[in-house]
Formats: structure tokens, sequence, C-alpha cells
């Protein structure tokens, strides 16, 4: 009967730890998360879980990276896109260095929210379809999720853009993160910027 945050207090006074994590998948965010996101226009950013599903995103990420709303929600995971969609690995200027990265920080990100048992079915899917995420993840290389770093794409219409990524835990919770790609330079936030403007639906990838 008590919240996750009365119980981590219980398990500290009584033990002096943290009790077990417990990874419950989220299916979407509070209106006040979504505000949160729609203010950042026209800084791509979005929401998503310790297994890299994506929960919430504003008009910038449609745009620029990819429409996730067109696809069903056991489809929006970030691993899937990068190794199964054709259009992912286009716009990346260094496909490589970007799938080691997820892979790696996406092996931490779900030991560290306990979700063994979720991530299963997932791994065995892609394993099975992508030879290259097989021998990554055989490697068994981890990485870090959080911080800060610049990211490199080429837009279809918009050309290359750089944008310095940063990724933060929302509400104190390790499984759930917001990642905002902010525009390196005001050349680049116009782009979006016009984009945005001239794209009712968001195009993306």
């Amino acid at each position: 009967m008590l919240t996750a945050v009365e119980r981590e207090h219980l398990f500290l006074l009584g033990l002096g730890r943290l009790p077990e994590v417990r990874y419950q998948e989220n299916q979407g965010v509070t209106p006040r998360l979504q505000r949160v996101l729609d203010a950042l226009d026209p800084s791509p950013a979005l929401i998503r879980t310790a297994i890299w599903n994506v929960l919430a995103w504003n008009r910038a990420a449609t745009v620029m990276l990819g429409d996730y709303g067109s696809l069903p929600p056991h489809q929006r995971n970030v691993l899937r896109i990068i190794f199964l969609d054709p259009r992912a690995r286009a716009v990346q200027c260094d496909w490589e260095s970007v799938a080691r990265h997820v892979v790696g920080a996406f092996r931490v990100g779900a030991a560290r929210a306990g979700a063994a048992a979720e991530v299963g079915p997932l791994v065995d899917e892609l394993c099975r379809l992508s030879p290259e995420f097989w021998t990554m993840w055989r490697d068994n290389d981890v990485r870090s999720a959080d911080g800060e770093a610049v990211k490199h794409i080429r837009h279809p219409v918009l050309g290359p853009l750089a944008f310095e990524y940063s990724a933060f835990s929302v509400d104190g919770r390790t499984d759930l993160s917001m990642v905002v790609y902010n525009r390196a330079t005001p050349a680049d936030a116009e782009k979006i910027r016009s984009q945005i403007g001239s794209t009712p639906g968001g195009e993306g990838i």
C-alpha cells in the first residue's frame, strides 16, 4: 500500500539500502511533462523509458528525428528504429558509432531499472533480424546515456545539422529520461524553425 517513495524511505530507515528495483512499463506521460516538451520547440525533445521506448515527443522531434506517432506503440523503440529502419541509418553521419552507443546505454539502463525480463523478447527479436545488433550485443559493451554529447544528422530536406545532446532523469526516476537535442548554431535553429512552420504534421525521417 506504500507509494514508491514511501517504500524506498522505509528500506533506507530499516535496512540502510534501497529496495530491489521493480521495473514498471510506462504507457504515457502526464500533461505537465508533455507541456514541457512542447515548450522546448524548436529543439527536438522526447521522453523514453529505460528500455528505450519513446513515450512522448514534441513537434520538432517529429520533424527532425521521426514521426513516432505514425508507429504502433510497441514499435516506438529506439533500438528497433536504429537497426531495422533504413531511413534511420541513412540520416546518421556515423551510424555504427551511434548504434554501439545506443546498445551499450540500453544494456546499462535496462539493468539499472531491473528490466531484464522485459528486454529479453526485444533482444531476441533484434538478434534474429539484425546481424549487426547480434554482433554488438555479444560485445557486452556498456555506455552511459546520461550527460552531454554532440549529434550530427543528415536531414533529408535541411541537410547536415548538429545538435547538443543532453539527457536528464525525469522527476528523479531512473526508468524515465528526457532527451533534448539543442541546435548547435543559430543557423541550424532557423532551419528547424522554418521546417516546423512549413510541415503541418512533420515529415520526420
